[in-house]
């Protein structure tokens, strides 16, 4: 049955792997039906002008991410700011190693999970692991986006 429901892209994938019930494998929680039910929940509470001023205001929020992370010298966007996401990585000066870059930034992933303060996911974009930040929330506010950088920050500065 769990290979049935299976799926497993790269973003999904955490060190948890085999060692815990992943739950989300068990049943049609990502089937299209379940997923209008949740939208149709969504569409109700909010109403559709309700639902454009939330959009707007994750994608505004991931911007000012992008552009931290533009202006920072330790961090770079792998990919330009799409939506609410942000995809990036860790790359201080003077380290170049393809590999190295890689083992630190799910060094970094893994740190700044385990706080509880902030998750993010990676992904690989040719070959880079590379942090994925969503900033789509229902309730989220810039300051959690600045407390989630710096957070990010502090953590790398001890790697």
């Amino acid at each position: 049955m769990i290979r049935t429901f299976e799926i497993l892209p790269e973003y999904l994938k955490t060190g948890t792997r085999g060692k815990v019930k992943d739950y989300r494998d068990w049943g049609i929680q990502l089937g299209r039906r379940f997923r209008a039910l949740k939208l149709w929940f969504v569409l109700r509470n909010f109403g559709t002008e309700g639902i454009k001023q939330k959009i707007a205001f994750h994608i505004e929020l991931a911007g000012k991410l992008a552009s931290k992370i533009e202006e920072s010298n330790n961090f770079e966007l792998i990919k330009p700011q799409h939506l609410a996401l942000v995809c990036f990585r860790y790359a201080p000066p003077g380290i170049n190693d393809t590999e190295q870059l890689n083992r630190l930034n799910h060094k970094l992933l893994d740190a700044i999970n385990k706080t509880g303060k902030a998750y993010l996911t990676h992904t690989k974009v040719n070959g880079l692991t590379t942090l994925r930040m969503v900033t789509s929330q229902t309730y989220i506010k810039e300051e959690n986006v600045n407390r989630a950088w710096q957070l990010i920050n502090d953590i790398a500065a001890t790697l």
